[in-house]
């Protein structure tokens, strides 16, 4: 059985509205801040199309309005499934422009599980658009994906597998630095801009830095702005597989004092 669902977030960026639509309905644009591989067919009719993984989500581009809105709908799946997303762009005094998020359609059998992790997703992916237009602005990031199994292990050691990786103490802290070193690539030195019970997201100079963990995959979702970028993908695959597979202790559980974000 299916169930309705609407989503509505409204944040303010410090960018101008062309600006925000660069980011929110062009191919390059999306790849600097959101998920995966995408491509957008500039028109109302058009597709919009994101591969991640290998895997391709094609949906009809609704309303094309540059610099106003954008919407974009997928077909019905057999079950009537289906996604909606609307962005509505309004520029402010300042330089500044408030952009609306409405995320709609209809969700199955799970919906309740679904329907949270897409709630605690969006506040994460708006404050990475927000890192983009503020450190990287007019600059087009290199999507990197990479996932790994986590042979058996709970969340939690997922968890403390990454932040060992990463240096990080758990839980990681806004504003902590975070340094790792994937072979064939230059190490990584950062900050801590985001950390919460499913996500690490880091800033470097060159890009920003997302560590997944759920559903007992490990998973990376970066975004790089660096000149030398072709190697990047496969090097982060390497070390996620590398640190899933050392045999890291597992953690103790979790004492009733223990707290998490």
């Amino acid at each position: 059985m299916t169930h309705p669902f609407e989503i509505e977030l409204e944040t303010t960026l410090p960018a101008g509205p062309d600006q925000v639509w660069e980011a929110i309905a062009t191919g390059p644009g999306i790849d600097s801040w959101f998920m995966g591989r995408n491509e957008i067919e500039a028109r109302e009719g058009g597709v919009a199309a994101m591969t991640t993984g290998g895997h391709r989500e094609e949906a009809v581009i609704t309303a094309y309005k540059p610099g106003e809105r954008f919407a974009t709908r997928t077909s019905t799946a057999e079950d009537g499934r289906f996604m909606a997303f609307e962005y509505l762009v309004e520029g402010r005094d300042g330089g500044s422009t408030v952009l609306r998020v409405v995320h709609s359609g209809l969700l199955g059998d799970d919906w309740q599980d679904e329907y949270d992790a897409l709630r605690r997703g969006w506040p994460f992916h708006l404050h990475t658009l927000r890192e983009y237009l503020t450190h990287f602005p007019g600059r087009g990031g290199v999507p990197v994906f990479a996932m790994a199994p986590a042979d058996g292990r709970s969340e939690r050691e997922i968890r403390a597998a990454l932040v060992h990786g990463l240096s990080l103490p758990d839980p990681p802290v806004v504003g902590g630095r975070a340094h790792a070193e994937p072979a064939g690539l230059p190490p990584l030195d950062g900050e801590v801009v985001w950390s919460d019970d499913e996500r690490v997201g880091i800033r470097t100079a060159d890009g920003l830095y997302t560590f997944h963990h759920g559903s007992g995959m490990a998973l990376i979702f970066h975004h790089l702005f660096g000149p030398d970028t072709g190697q990047a993908e496969a090097a982060w695959q390497r070390w996620l597989a590398g640190l899933l597979g050392q045999g890291l202790p597992h953690s103790r559980p979790p004492r009733p004092t223990d707290t998490r974000n």
